[in-house]
């Protein structure tokens, strides 16, 4: 697909998401088509149902023939999605992909899976394990960490996050660069400056 067209497809899709009744929403970062961030509620009756979720959306020059690359980057624990890097385990987004689908479609594969679990092919270990013998911990672990990670504070300015780590001590042109290259993920950028 010729760089013109693809740029109106995903123009037309992320018009798409902004029009639709969902339970997330899309922007593109800086302008960019090629890189979205998305937001989406936890859905009713899981113990994500009280989070907001971001997550980042890469789509690379070869889209719609492969998936766009979709990470969580508010922290969860489910057993399909990473604990550390947000990594999704989901067959829409790799051998399951068609150039049929769409971003939207993905970002429901995705809210379904919030939903339904499916623990016998993780992306964390642990997590599919708590999941499968002990489901009460599991449930509990999970809405602590929606209610430690999801709520909203990715919203916050870029300023507010650098004089966050400012406060602990770095420089500001440490922090600001740390958090550049870990694309604005402040748990990782902290960890880069302390490690």
């Amino acid at each position: 697909m010729s760089k013109g067209r693809e740029l109106k497809r995903l123009e037309k899709e992320l018009n798409d998401i902004k029009n639709s009744q969902a339970l997330f929403t899309a922007e593109s970062v800086g302008g960019d088509l090629t890189h979205w961030r998305a937001k989406m509620a936890g859905p009713k009756e899981t113990p994500y149902e009280s989070g907001t979720f971001f997550l980042e959306i890469k789509v690379g020059e070869d889209y719609p023939y492969s998936p766009p690359k979709i990470r969580f980057t508010t922290k969860i624990w489910h057993p399909n999605i990473s604990s550390q890097t947000g990594a999704i385990c989901l067959d829409v987004l790799g051998k399951e992909w068609s150039p049929a689908l769409t971003i939207r479609t993905a970002l429901l594969s995705i809210q379904a899976l919030l939903s339904l679990p499916e623990p016998d092919d993780p992306q964390d270990a642990e997590v599919a394990s708590m999941y499968k013998s002990n489901r009460p911990l599991f449930l509990q672990t999970a809405k602590y960490w929606t209610a430690t990670f999801a709520q909203e504070t990715e919203d916050k300015t870029h300023e507010e996050i650098v004089q966050r780590i400012v406060d602990m001590g770095f420089e500001a042109a440490q922090a600001k660069s740390a958090l550049e290259k870990f694309d604005w993920d402040e748990t990782r950028a902290l960890n880069s400056l302390l490690g």
